[in-house]
Formats: structure tokens, sequence, C-alpha cells
């Protein structure tokens, strides 16, 4: 397996931070991370390159983690409930998923990119759990989620009925 040098240009989950130079195999380079401006080969005309660019960086860094952490403190007391069908047991019919959280969060006036909220599995069954939401690479906002069962029995549902439909044949008519 052939691996490659790069410089990351933006900070990556489990890869590294921006500026760092990290090796990975040669097809994630040429195939993700290079096509979308997240990282460059690491040459010597490249490193130069973002050294000269360091002090902007640290400041566009700063400002972030600023804006994150503000954010953060605004939406300290932001808590989110849910309610879904579930069974008897409490397995829900469904599921609260990420984009079910961030259009939450919307709802309360925070956008959130969904791939934000760290969640590794959708949520399953009746409960509360806390999720956290990856505001910086540095600040992470934990959100309690509660989720409860809607109370819908077999009676109170909906019953339709629908009446069968005959069709006529337009030859059985002129048998008569």
């Amino acid at each position: 397996m052939a691996t490659t040098n790069v410089l990351l240009r933006e900070d990556i989950d489990n890869l590294g931070g921006r500026g760092e130079i990290v090796k990975v195999k040669a097809g994630y380079a040429r195939n993700y991370l290079l096509p979308r401006g997240l990282a460059l080969l690491a040459t010597k005309g490249n490193v130069k390159q973002v050294e000269g660019e360091r002090g902007a960086l640290l400041k566009k860094a700063a400002s972030e983690k600023a804006t994150a952490s503000l954010q953060a403190d605004q939406m300290s007391g932001v808590s989110l409930t849910f309610e879904r069908r579930a069974s008897a047991t409490g397995t829900l019919f469904g599921s609260v998923t990420s984009m079910d959280i961030a259009d939450a969060l919307k709802e309360k006036g925070y956008e959130i990119d969904r791939w934000k909220i760290v969640l590794k599995d959708a949520i399953k069954e009746v409960g509360n759990y806390t999720v956290s939401v990856k505001l910086h690479r540095e600040v992470t906002l934990p959100v309690p989620v509660s989720v409860t069962s809607e109370d819908v029995t077999i009676e109170e549902a909906p019953v339709t009925v629908e009446e069968p439909v005959v069709q006529v044949d337009a030859d059985d008519e002129d048998d008569e």
C-alpha cells in the first residue's frame, strides 16, 4: 500500500488538525482530501507557504474557538424531547437520528450541521440520552435528549374502512 504525506488545510476528525503533516493512503489523498481542498501534498514549497500563513491561521482558529465557546454558552440550557410511537417494551417504531436532532435544534433557533452531532447509532429506545454536539475541535456541548412514547392505543387510533370498488364490464350489460 502506497502512502503519501499531506499537509492538512482543515481540521479532520480522526486524522489531524489544520497545518499538520500526516501520512495517509495515496488513494484517500488523491480521491478525497486533495479534490476537496482539505489537504495539499507535503512538498517543501507547500510547507513554506503554510508556514507563512500560520499567523493568519492561528488568528482564524482562535476566533472560531471563541465563536464556538459563545455558542456553547448560549446553548447550555437546551434540552430536546422527542415523542415517538413505541412498543410496550419501549422499542421505537423508527428511530431518532442526528438529522432529527439537527431539525429540533433549528426549531429552537440554533443552526447546527447534522455532521457535528456525535451520535454513534440512531436512538431506538425510549429513555434519556446525552448527545454531544461538536461545535469546534476543542468545544463540545452535551445536549440532553429525552425520548418518550406516544400513548396511542388501538381504540384511539383512527380506523378507515374503504368500500370495495365493484367494476362492471361493458360486455356484461349487453348480454341482458
